[in-house]
């Protein structure tokens, strides 16, 4: 099992929580030592894994699932700890072993309880990273659960604000899309083995052998859609985000944000789409409505909020709108742009919420209207958040344009006159997302200071600067070079794409 290189992704921040149970808890040093060493680890293998997986594609290797391996877990009912990657997941390791990394330093000087709070943070990276690497969705939706149960102690005891309210209010709307989820995962397990074989939860399996009545499609893909739309903030299911963005701590909000909602796309990809065909081609336009209202409406939510975290936490829903907009387009060209977002968002997020919380523990307020003239006393977060702000509202150079010009293209193109309204709609909200992002900028950086008291202030720390410049660096590298990113997921869509349209024609 441990000759496979995906097995290591679990068994890090596994070796992660051991290391900090084995620490003191006032020894802040060892704790520290034992997430950066670990969170440098992460980050090392997911490059080795980039770099390994390219040059296996580049050798001609066309598998769909590369590093594959199967270890019987549950024999009953065919259970499999089943591991394999293609390009998205690929890519999915990389951006969360980043943002893991990256909040390990933006949570450098965490309290109270910061050995307890990084063994949580480590228990929702084992669950972040066991869900992208499995092909059993079984095992998928135990690493899916497990990346939401630190949620409620993570918020509840280290948030701000209504804290308990939030951690209640996201634990209980994200069980109750697990509730639809597991209902549509049984589903498609009771329905694996058409002609009376062995049931299987192997998704290869299920794609290549499984035939579902449309009748029973069609419903499985709306619970299974609305599970994992639940946990990618689709309207009208997306309360629960900016409650919880708002009041979790620096490092949970990026990880939350920027990786935990991007289970929710993936998943409507990988099982919903691909498993589902019939139903994606019958049912997507429901759900392109929807999407299209979270898409309009977060961008509009944005404008009229003056909490920082609430504006990136409405930004969030409308970003992640996109994400599910472009994969219910069901071509490839949008699709791809999906990918491009699910990327850009979870960077670009992850560095708008550590920067709120830079912000915050020096100025301790979040309220525009209290801020001003922050460029004046603290230039480098000031120039690092008027990046972050830019790589939102899609500024060429950066990874948003090339997210967000990809999924309008690919949206627009070869698609009817519904299709056609709705991708205007949404490229609408570029113009809204502009307002909300220079509004902010201008209110809280430029200008007269606000506050004689914020003069005193100082800025950014080293460990601060390495983590906003890790983020900084990965944002401005998509958008000067997406092309890598293309030839990673090139081969990744040739069986979704077969499947939606072996069921078209």
């Amino acid at each position: 099992m441990f000759e496979n290189i995906l097995i290591w992704f679990v068994v890090i921040p596994v070796i992660m929580m051991a290391g900090l149970g084995l620490c003191r808890n006032s020894s802040m040093n060892a704790i520290r030592a034992v997430m950066v060493v670990c969170s440098t680890v992460l980050l090392g293998l997911s490059i080795w894994l980039c770099c390994d997986f390219l040059r296996l594609r580049g050798m001609g290797v066309d598998d769909e699932m590369l590093f594959t391996g199967s270890w019987m877990w549950y024999e009953p009912l065919n259970i499999h700890l089943a591991v394999g990657v293609d390009g998205i997941s690929v890519l999915m390791l990389l951006l969360s072993s980043v943002i893991v990394f990256a909040g390990t330093f933006a949570s450098w000087k965490i309290s109270p309880l910061p050995k307890n709070f990084f063994l949580w943070f480590a228990l929702l990276s084992t669950g972040v990273f066991g869900f992208f690497i499995s092909i059993d969705i079984f095992t998928m939706f135990m690493f899916y659960e497990v990346a939401l149960i630190p949620m409620y102690l993570l918020i509840g005891v280290w948030g701000t604000g209504r804290k308990e309210y939030s951690a209640m209010k996201l634990t209980l709307m994200l069980m109750g899309g697990s509730a639809f989820l597991m209902l549509g995962l049984l589903g498609i397990y009771w329905h694996s083995a058409p002609e009376g074989g062995q049931l299987t939860w192997n998704i290869l399996e299920i794609s290549h052998n499984a035939s579902i009545a449309p009748e029973w499609q069609n419903m499985l893909f709306c619970f299974t859609f609305v599970g994992f739309g639940v946990l990618g903030a689709m309207f009208p299911f997306h309360t629960w985000s900016p409650d919880g963005h708002a009041c979790a701590p620096t490092a949970v909000s990026m990880l939350h944000a920027g990786v935990l909602m991007k289970l929710g796309g993936y998943g409507c990809f990988r099982i919903a789409i691909f498993l589902l065909p019939q139903a994606a081609n019958e049912l997507a336009w429901i759900f392109i409505i929807l999407t299209g209202v979270s898409i309009v409406y977060g961008a509009f939510s944005a404008c009229v909020q003056t909490d920082l975290k609430y504006i990136n936490a409405y930004s969030s829903v409308s970003h992640c709108g996109m994400v599910l907009f472009a994969i219910l387009m069901l071509n490839t060209t949008a699709m791809t742009g999906a990918i491009l977002q699910m990327l850009s968002h979870g960077l670009m997020t992850a560095l708008f919420f550590a920067l709120i919380g830079m912000i915050y523990g020096r100025t301790h307020t979040r309220d525009i209207r209290q801020m001003g003239g922050l460029m004046k006393i603290m230039p480098y977060l000031g120039v690092c958040y008027m990046i972050a702000g830019f790589a939102s509202l899609g500024l060429p150079g950066l990874s948003g344009f090339v997210a967000e010009m990809t999924i309008f293209f690919g949206s627009f193109q070869d698609a009817d006159l519904f299709h056609r309204i709705f991708v205007i709609a949404a490229t609408c909200s570029i113009v809204i997302t502009a307002v909300y992002i220079l509004r902010v900028v201008g209110k809280l950086l430029l200008g007269p200071v606000q506050d004689e008291h914020h003069l005193a202030l100082t800025d950014a720390t080293w460990f601060e600067r390495l983590s906003t410049v890790t983020l900084i660096l990965c944002i401005a590298g998509i958008g000067c070079f997406p092309n890598w990113i293309n030839e990673t997921i090139q081969h990744s869509f040739a069986p979704i794409m077969a499947a939606v349209q072996s069921v078209a024609l």
